[in-house]
């Protein structure tokens, strides 16, 4: 019988990811994200989609704020 790998605690309890996201792909949309992961040989697949999610949604933050100069023309 293997031994379950033990899992140990995060050690910042606030970077604990305890949320799950679920989302579904078509078939083309699928067969391009293997096809990048096998052409890059990404190791991690959950890190690498977590990462470029979150690079993407904090590219678009940080382009939506106003900044202090926006209406001076």
């Amino acid at each position: 019988m293997t031994k379950k790998k033990e899992l140990k605690p995060s050690p910042n309890p606030v970077l604990l990811r305890k949320h799950r996201q679920i989302f579904t792909l078509n078939d083309k949309e699928n067969n391009a994200l293997n096809r990048f992961i096998e052409k890059y040989k990404v190791k991690n697949k959950s890190k690498f989609i977590r990462e470029t999610l979150m690079t993407e949604i904090l590219r678009k933050l940080d382009a939506d704020q106003p900044t202090l100069f926006d209406n001076i023309k």
